[in-house]
């Protein structure tokens, strides 16, 4: 199984606690060409060359990001925090598509219409 959510570190502070994590995002096909960034490389140290290949090719988008847990909350409470925060922005990357109409032109007399799914 691929690795979706990846614990970075913990930043210390001094009432709370704050996690650096990146996510694995999965790319829809038809919109990996866009994401896609052969110099891609990846915050997540211990990555294997097919993961990085896979953020190259833009099947995988890397996202990092602090995210804050207050110093009482249990391993469990924050650990599905995570899962919670990362399905919110798979079903964001899945769902957005901003092209749409990419490719789409005009030719002086008609418009054709080109979709990106």
């Amino acid at each position: 199984m691929a690795r979706k959510i990846i614990i970075l570190e913990r930043l210390n502070i001094p009432s709370d606690q704050d996690y650096r994590v990146a996510f694995w995002l999965d790319v829809p096909v038809a919109r990996r060409p866009f994401y896609a960034n052969a110099a891609a490389t990846s915050a997540v140290k211990d990555a294997t060359q097919a993961e990085i290949d896979a953020i190259k090719a833009g099947a995988v988008v890397e996202e990092t990001m602090v995210v804050p847990a207050r110093a009482s909350a249990t391993q469990a409470v924050l650990l599905a925090a995570l899962v919670t925060r990362y399905n919110a922005r798979q079903a964001e990357i899945t769902a957005r598509n901003p092209w749409a109409r990419y490719g789409s032109f005009w030719d002086g007399t008609s418009w054709t219409a080109v979709a990106v799914a």
